[in-house]
């Protein structure tokens, strides 16, 4: 699932194309990835000639803020990107106009198009169509349960230690699943949580009880540190995120111990280990995480 890094490095590419620019149509070939509202075609007119003011991140929700009180929320879920460019319909399917990228099969699944007011598009590639979009009216939306059950921003100057260790403390359970509960803290999912964990030298199953104020500290600064990185690295796309452009991000050369089950560790040389945690894979150093 793309995360805080994945997402930020979405809307950086998009802020650089489409700021100022008006939707003037939608296209779907599966209309279920628009939750709100539920009717296509109501969505497809309510979204006309809006324009798009701003583009921002509440945890790994990408908002589109558009005129009239109008914001566009999209969440890429486990496989969705976003991708701006020129296509054309051939035989039924979308196929891009230029040569490069955007050409690579991980970018051909797509099943909505916005079309733009400079004969652009933004379309979303999604090969488990898992991801959804959403229309609300902008008080309404930061009004919404889900916007206010939200836990603080990571990356934010007003994220401190302190904050940190509260909304941290406020959590009961192993710590790589708290890290990775958007309602302690926002967008840290299962990459960046495991290779902040390796970073701490903290064990993934540990209570966060157990955690010392010291560790508590390092784990606050791996965590700014792993996420800085993968922004400035355009995030991670060893499976299917890619950029606004299509192509890959280059934290792959970055990882730790992410999908790196059974190689050694590149601190003390033991192999690292895999070991589920409710569905989802904790990789680790069992010499250099305690």
């Amino acid at each position: 699932m793309p995360e805080l890094p994945e997402v930020e490095t979405t809307i950086n590419g998009l802020k650089k194309k489409v700021l100022k620019r008006a939707f003037i149509d939608v296209w779907s070939d599966w209309k279920k990835m628009v939750k709100r509202p539920a009717d296509f075609l109501l969505f497809k007119n309510e979204i006309k000639n809006k324009k798009i003011k701003n583009i921002w991140r509440r945890g790994k929700n990408i908002i589109f803020d558009l005129s009239g009180g109008y914001s566009l929320l999209v969440h890429q879920k486990m496989t969705g990107h976003l991708l701006y460019g020129s296509w054309e319909q051939n035989s039924g399917k979308w196929e891009p106009v230029e040569k490069g990228p955007l050409e690579e099969k991980i970018n051909a699944f797509i099943h909505i198009i916005f079309f733009l007011d400079n004969k652009k598009m933004v379309a979303l590639s999604d090969v488990r169509k898992f991801a959804k979009v959403e229309l609300w009216k902008t008080k309404e939306m930061l009004e919404s349960k889900e916007f206010k059950s939200f836990g603080p921003e990571p990356l934010e100057k007003k994220f401190t230690y302190v904050k940190f260790k509260q909304a941290i403390q406020k959590k009961k359970g192993k710590v790589k699943q708290v890290l990775m509960d958007p309602e302690a803290i926002a967008g840290i999912g299962n990459i960046y949580s495991n290779e902040a964990l390796w970073m701490s030298k903290i064990y993934p199953f540990r209570n966060v009880s157990t955690l010392k104020d010291k560790e508590l500290k390092l784990l606050f600064e791996s965590i700014k540190k792993v996420l800085t990185l993968g922004i400035k690295l355009g995030g991670e796309s060893f499976s299917d995120y890619r950029k606004p452009d299509g192509t890959k991000g280059d934290f792959d050369t970055e990882r730790k111990v992410y999908k790196r089950e059974g190689q050694k560790c590149q601190r003390c040389k033991e192999k690292i280990k895999r070991i589920k945690m409710n569905g989802r894979s904790a990789f680790f150093c069992p010499n250099c995480q305690k």
